[in-house]
C-alpha cells in the first residue's frame, strides 16, 4: 500500500439548502410536468435545481412525475443486465470508494483474468434470467495490448454462445482502442464519470476527471453506446450533483447506472454514512427528470441504501437493473428482482436510449 494523500471534504447530510414551501414545490412540479410531458423538452438546470429543493413530503409527487416521464420518454420495458468481474483487484488507481484499488488495505485480493469457460458460464447464467446485456468488467486503469486481444476474443464468443449484447468496462481507452472495440462488436462501453468535475479531486488523484470525460466522448465518437454511471453519497453537495447531471448531458450516455456508496472496509470512504432512503428516491427521480431519455439503471448499493423501498425506485424513474452480485459486493437474489418486476407488471426486454 502506498502513501497516497487523501484529500477529503466534510460529508454533509443532504439537504444542505433551504427547502421550498409546499406551494412552491407544487408549482415547480406543475411546470416540470408541462415541460417534460406536454412540451417534451429537457429541463434547464435551473428548473431542475428548484425540484431538488422540494420538501420531503413532496418526494412521492416528484417520484410520480419521474415515473410518468420514464413511461412517456422510454416506455414500460425494463432492461436486465448481469455483470462479471473478469479481472478483480490489483487496480493501480486510487478511487477512494473502491476495494479493488491496490493503494489501500482491502480484503479484496487481485486475481488474474478469468478463463473463457468461466466467462461463458456466467454469461449463460445471465441469459437464463431473461437478461439482454452482459458486461465484462476489468479492474484496470486501461487495457494493454494483451488485454485488448483477450476482450476482442471473448466478445464474439459470448454473443454467439448466448445471444446477449456484450458490454465492456476496461477503464481509460485511446482513440485506436475505442475504434477496435467498436469494430469487435462491443455493444456498450461502461466508463463512469462517478461524480462532478468539481468534486472529483476528493475521490481520485491518480487520473483526472478530464481523462474519464475524454474516454466517454471517444466511445460515442466510435458508435458504441455509452454506459456512464454515477456514485452518490461520497460527500458531494446538491450543487455538485446537479453539475454532474449537466456534465452527463454533455457526453450523451445511452445508459446511466445509479450507484449509492456502500462503504468498503479498508478504503478512505469506509466511514461514510449511507444515503438515506428517501433522499435516494429523490435523486433517482431527479436523474430521470434531468436525463429523460436515458436507460436509468439500478446498480450498486441499492440494497443497503433503499432496503424495503427498492420497488419504489422502479416507480421513480428507474427502467433497468443489474441482477445478481456486483463486482465485490453481494446483491440480492435475481429471483427477488424478477419477482419485483412481475409484481409491478413491468415487462423485461432490451433497451436503447430514446432519442
Amino acid at each position: 500500500m502506498s502513501d497516497v494523500p487523501v484529500a477529503l471534504t466534510p460529508n454533509p447530510r443532504v439537504p444542505e439548502r433551504p427547502r421550498l414551501s409546499v406551494e412552491a414545490a407544487r408549482e415547480a412540479l406543475r411546470a416540470a410536468s408541462i415541460a417534460l410531458l406536454d412540451e417534451r423538452r429537457q429541463l434547464s438546470l435551473d428548473e431542475l435545481s428548484a425540484l431538488a429543493d422540494v420538501p420531503d413530503s413532496s418526494v412521492p409527487a416528484l417520484a410520480a412525475l419521474a415515473h410518468d416521464v420514464r413511461l412517456e420518454w422510454c416506455g414500460d420495458t425494463v432492461e436486465v443486465e448481469g455483470i462479471l468481474s473478469a479481472k478483480t483487484g490489483g487496480c493501480p488507481e486510487d478511487c477512494h470508494f473502491c476495494s479493488q484499488s491496490a493503494k489501500f488495505e482491502s480484503p479484496v485480493q487481485a486475481t488474474p483474468f478469468l478463463d473463457t469457460a468461466e466467462v461463458i458460464e456466467a454469461a449463460r447464467e445471465t441469459a437464463a434470467l431473461g437478461a439482454s446485456e452482459f458486461c465484462i468488467v476489468l479492474a484496470i486503469r486501461g487495457p494493454d495490448e494483451r488485454t485488448m486481444q483477450r476482450i476482442l476474443e471473448l466478445v464474439p464468443i459470448v454473443r454467439e454462445e448466448t445471444g446477449l449484447n456484450v458490454a465492456v468496462s476496461a477503464g481509460i481507452v485511446t482513440d485506436e482502442q475505442a475504434r477496435r472495440l467498436a469494430a469487435g462488436g462491443v455493444h456498450r462501453y461502461n466508463h463512469n464519470l462517478e461524480t462532478s468535475e468539481s468534486f472529483f479531486p476528493n475521490v481520485v488523484t491518480t487520473h483526472s476527471w478530464a481523462e474519464r470525460f475524454d474516454t466517454c466522448k471517444l466511445i460515442r465518437d466510435h458508435g458504441m453506446e455509452l454506459c456512464c454511471g454515477v456514485l452518490l453519497g461520497m460527500g458531494e453537495s446538491v450543487d455538485q450533483r446537479l453539475e454532474l447531471i449537466g456534465q452527463l448531458r454533455a457526453v450523451e450516455p445511452a445508459e446511466v447506472p445509479v450507484n449509492f456508496l456502500n462503504p468498503r472496509p479498508g478504503t478512505p470512504f469506509a466511514g461514510r454514512p449511507l444515503v438515506e432512503p428517501l433522499e435516494a428516491i429523490r435523486w433517482i427521480a431527479l436523474f430521470r427528470l434531468g436525463l429523460p431519455s436515458v436507460i436509468l439503471r439500478y446498480a450498486g448499493g441499492r440494497e443497503v441504501t433503499l432496503r424495503e423501498l427498492q420497488a419504489l425506485g422502479l416507480t421513480s424513474g428507474i427502467n433497468a437493473l443489474i441482477v445478481g452480485n456486483y463486482l465485490t459486493t453481494l446483491g440480492r437474489s435475481a429471483d427477488e428482482d424478477l419477482q419485483m418486476l412481475e409484481d409491478l407488471h413491468m415487462p423485461i426486454g432490451a433497451l436503447s436510449k430514446a432519442f
